[in-house]
């Protein structure tokens, strides 16, 4: 466990959906650090996150949201920052510099705009029937991956040779991008460095959905 972690504390709470990739970067994060976690699975698809006590906890009705021994937060790159400011590990997952930190901070912008209105917006098509643009979505999704291809061909991680919390916000909806019919056989690149990802010590992956028929 990480020493940082109050030996007295309870373990963090996180309220998710199982197959929200949102909610899979903080799980993936608390599992990254070592820290006692426990999950709370809120039903979307009837509504909970609408419910006015899930509200309460998370104002814009979104998964995920964390309970830290009573601080609360939402948005999953916020807490992405919370988690390795709070219990760091020795490793620099949000770099001091600023260089660093502006890199790391654009691939974070990357993840809550282009990946969201691509990777993501077509497998919430395809997973959850959302009215969404599929094709698309599709299309963004691979305008996305062709500027991440040559970046990943150059360096190992997406801010630098070392792994970074902008890998953990990137990764589970380009992991599972073909979910939403958008494939990555034409990235080598990419599937290199999700397989970085996932050989990292302490790596949770997310549930898998079958793969649509056009993928």
């Amino acid at each position: 466990m990480n020493p940082n972690f109050p030996a007295q504390a309870a373990p963090i709470k996180l309220y998710r959906h199982p197959k929200s990739g949102h909610s899979h970067r903080v799980e993936l994060m608390m599992a990254l650090l070592d820290l006692p976690y426990e999950t709370v699975d809120i039903d979307l698809v009837n509504g909970a996150h609408k419910a006015p006590e899930f509200l309460a906890i998370s104002p814009f009705g979104q998964v995920p949201v964390i309970d830290d021994n009573g601080v609360m937060l939402s948005d999953s790159n916020a807490i992405l920052v919370y988690l390795v400011k709070s219990y760091p590990t020795g490793h620099d997952w949000l770099p001091e510099s600023p260089a660093g930190a502006a890199e790391v901070q654009r691939w974070l912008s990357v993840a809550a705009g282009e990946i969201a209105r691509g990777p993501c917006a077509a497998r919430l098509v395809t997973v959850f029937g959302a009215a969404l643009d599929h094709e698309g979505a599709q299309a963004a999704a691979h305008r996305l991956l062709a500027q991440m291809e040559p970046i990943l061909e150059r360096r190992d991680f997406l801010a630098g040779p070392a792994i970074t919390i902008a890998d953990v916000a990137g990764y589970s909806y380009i992991a599972h991008a073909p979910e939403g019919g958008v494939s990555l056989e034409a990235y080598p690149s990419i599937r290199a460095w999700l397989a970085r990802i996932e050989a990292q010590q302490g790596f949770v992956g997310m549930v898998r959905t079958p793969l649509p028929e056009t993928a």
